[in-house]
């Protein structure tokens, strides 16, 4: 969980929480990004959500747009 006092929320900032939380299996890569707002306090949502309309992201786009695809370590 992101936890903030008037932080500001950056693009990359809000990419590595989602996929903190994908790697823990809070959410899912298929879940829709507005899943995220579970996992951020009430009162920060709104700053997280201008900055993901500043690049073009849709609270209905799928987590795995906002963080890109997977990267596997070789075994």
């Amino acid at each position: 969980m992101i936890v903030s006092t008037n932080a500001r929320y950056t693009i990359n900032v809000i990419q590595d929480e989602a996929r903190h939380l994908v790697q823990q299996g809070a959410v899912s890569r298929q879940q829709p990004i507005y899943t995220l707002c579970r996992h951020i306090p009430a009162r920060e949502w709104a700053s997280v959500e201008i900055e993901l309309e500043h690049y073009n992201f849709l609270l209905r786009d799928r987590i795995a747009d906002l963080i890109g695809p997977e990267t596997w370590d070789n075994d």
